[in-house]
């Protein structure tokens, strides 16, 4: 079953208004008098609802249904500003495997330079990434996306986080195994969790020490180096494992 997320409250019946929604709806997907699909509102509650107007995009709500499928931890994803059409990418799969959150900043070693502008032409265009993948995934929520002008924003942000967790290359190669696995096994349900990685050159020494002084800690992914773009994806999963499937 089609699911759509709706902003506001959910109050029936309820007016599509999204233009993009009401083109999938009722010209690619067809709709019609009686169709059921399923709802999202911003409480994150899925909800059964019914056409009752196509013509004027109207549904009646039919009842709340159980589905619940966030990870029992927030998890935000910050990657240094990496090169191409990684960010896309990691808009679509860290939607698809539970973040909460996707941030980029202006990395110490960021090859690729963004103006605000263009920043917020990204920033819309990694949302509806983020959309559609939540409602491919059936997510209860749609992640928020923010890109950091400036390392200092980024910076100011770090002490609303429970835990801090640095994926730094270094680490890996030195062989250390057991941080990534000891501090996600020691995690309470509702914990903020933020994962910091690098962009294709990696962390500098430099943003690493500002990291730990915020209260980060350095973990290794594994005995392999892996790209930007696979890191994060690593990591969540590792937080389903240990979170949700032990």
């Amino acid at each position: 079953m089609q699911q759509y997320f709706v902003k506001g409250e959910a109050i029936s019946p309820v007016t599509i208004e999204d233009k993009d929604t009401i083109k999938h709806m009722f010209q690619v997907m067809r709709l019609a008098k009686g169709d059921q699909v399923v709802l999202v509102f911003d409480d994150g509650v899925k909800r059964l609802a019914r056409v009752v107007n196509e013509a004027e995009y109207c549904f009646e709500l039919l009842e709340d249904l159980p589905d619940q499928v966030e990870l029992p931890v927030e998890v935000t994803i910050a990657c240094g500003f990496p090169k191409g059409d990684k960010l896309e990418f990691l808009a679509q799969k860290t939607t698809e495997l539970g973040a909460s959150q996707l941030w980029a900043f202006p990395a110490d070693w960021s090859v690729v330079k963004w103006d605000s502008k263009k920043l917020v032409k990204k920033v819309e265009k990694l949302q509806k990434i983020a959309l559609g993948a939540a409602e491919q995934s059936k997510r209860n929520r749609v992640p928020e996306v923010t890109l950091f002008t400036h390392q200092a924003d980024f910076l100011a942000t770090l002490d609303s986080f429970d835990r801090i967790l640095i994926a730094y290359e270094e680490s890996a190669k030195e062989g250390e195994r057991s941080a990534l696995v000891e501090v996600l096994s020691s995690l309470s349900n509702g914990e903020k969790i933020l994962f910091i990685f690098g962009p294709e050159g990696g962390l500098s020494p430099d943003e690493v020490a500002q990291f730990e002084r915020k209260g980060g800690r350095k973990v290794g992914l594994g005995p392999r180096i892996m790209r930007a773009e696979t890191a994060p994806l690593y990591a969540l999963t590792s937080v389903s494992i240990l979170r949700e499937l032990m």
